[in-house]
């Protein structure tokens, strides 16, 4: 069998394993990035393609040419969120203009780039173990080209995506990683980009439709033309037909008739926090493989990019000094969870109030709240306030369901209490289970508030 010995193998050519190898070869480092698909379809991904707000990635690579290649909607100034029982709308101004990009070319310009940075890439390369003969994992068995082949390497970085195999060849429990893990906090998705006939009136915005089973419809237009069309239902719910409920969906729109549809791909996506620690001996979890995504709405680039580039930065450091254990590796977890880590667990406060309740309460509430107060709930912040004056226009809105908005604002309350216990994040594994025991108290609190079953 041939062997490929590297100072840092990275599994998955996505944003936070592209994010990870031009990083790693940035610093010096010989780093090969592995693929499972061949250099025409590498970047194929399903995706949204929506990126809400200014995004600033990690200048490890081109990011003018990114930029100017890929974001073919660069004039996103505000979300619509449509309301299934009454065909009314919510229109959100989003504070910071946001973009939408052509995902395909996005993912072929990220993984020229890294190449150029110096990292090479095995096209054609699936991993199916990793190989640990003691504690720490010191690389990965793979087919490349129809062949077996060993990589090893000082640190592998799992950028391989949701419910990775990777962490289920993996022994963890040498450390703190986070195996607390189950097919409930995913969601299945699928989307379709549309070429449609006439420019559609709301090529400025990010559209949203909730549906049953705690899923939503999104509309993202790539241009004015070219629609990027997509479903997802969370896993806790009962299963719901994808395809038809979108086609369902498209064909109930005048701007969608004679469309044309380009492509059509499906996934599966978290919809929780972040893993609580990801990393193990040698071993670093990045982007989706750490669900470092958004458990509202399902957006992950900015968050993976960021991940990718400080695990290899950690990474870097850590094998410069000959130390790649949990403890050296940590820094990379305390990066993540005091940064974005923290917003997107307050986010998963109203993804759990979500799965206790019917989508017309749901729908009731959401309309009801001004729109800036709803962003920051779900987005860019992951808490908001409100005052006086808006406060008691949404209690007339929401009349009937004063029992509902009440528990939406502990909750919160709870999501700003949870923020705070992920700011004292501790800086090594010693105050891990300390930590841990915190913030499952605000979490126990949580779901008395809403009673919902608990998550983890």
């Amino acid at each position: 069998m041939q062997t490929d010995t590297r100072d840092m193998v990275v599994v998955g050519g996505g944003t936070a394993g592209c994010f990870a190898a031009a990083t790693a070869a940035r610093e010096g480092l010989d780093v090969v990035l592995l693929e499972r698909k061949d250099e025409q379809q590498a970047g194929h991904i399903a995706c949204g393609d929506g990126i809400k707000g200014k995004s600033t990635f990690p200048d490890v690579i081109d990011r003018d040419r990114l930029k100017e290649e890929t974001f073919t909607n660069q004039s996103i100034t505000r979300g619509i969120f449509e309301n299934p029982q009454t065909g009314e709308s919510l229109e959100i101004p989003f504070d910071q203009t946001g973009a939408v990009v052509d995902r395909w070319e996005y993912g072929q310009v990220l993984l020229e780039e890294t190449e150029r940075a110096g990292a090479e890439i095995h096209y054609d390369t699936v991993v199916n173990d990793v190989i640990q003969p003691n504690g720490r994992v010191e690389g990965v068995k793979a087919v490349r080209d129809g062949d077996p082949v060993e990589y090893e390497a000082e640190v592998v970085v799992d950028a391989a995506g949701a419910l990775s195999v990777l962490q289920d060849k993996t022994d963890f429990t040498a450390s703190t990683f986070d195996t607390n893990i189950n097919y409930s906090q995913f969601c299945s998705a699928y989307r379709e980009v549309l070429e449609v006939p006439e420019p559609v009136d709301w090529s400025d915005a990010l559209v949203f439709k909730p549906t049953a089973e705690l899923g939503y419809l999104w509309y993202f237009p790539r241009s004015a033309t070219e629609i990027n069309v997509g479903l997802g239902f969370q896993m806790t719910e009962e299963p719901i037909e994808l395809v038809d409920v979108l086609k369902d969906g498209v064909e109930n729109r005048a701007e969608f008739e004679d469309a044309t549809v380009k492509n059509k791909l499906g996934a599966a996506l978290p919809t929780r926090r972040p893993l609580d620690s990801a990393v193990h001996p040698g071993f670093v979890a990045v982007g989706d493989a750490a669900a470092q995504v958004n458990p509202c709405t399902g957006g992950g680039i900015p968050g993976a990019a960021k991940a990718g580039h400080w695990a290899a930065e950690i990474a870097a450091e850590a094998i410069d000094d000959g130390d790649v254990s949990e403890a050296a590796l940590w820094e990379y977890n305390e990066r993540v969870q005091t940064g974005f880590g923290k917003r997107f667990a307050a986010m998963d406060c109203y993804n759990i109030f979500g799965t206790a309740h019917e989508l017309d309460e749901l729908v009731s509430v959401i309309t009801a709240i001004p729109g800036q107060q709803l962003v920051d709930a779900i987005g860019k912040k992951g808490t908001a306030e409100m005052g006086l004056g808006l406060k008691l226009k949404t209690l007339v809105k929401t009349f009937g369901h004063w029992d509902v908005l009440y528990e939406l604002y502990k909750v919160q309350e709870t999501a700003g209490s949870l923020k705070d216990v992920y700011d004292s994040y501790p800086s090594g594994p010693d105050g891990f289970e300390a930590w841990k025991a915190e913030r499952d108290a605000v979490m126990d609190q949580l779901y008395e508030i809403t009673g919902a079953d608990p998550k983890y």
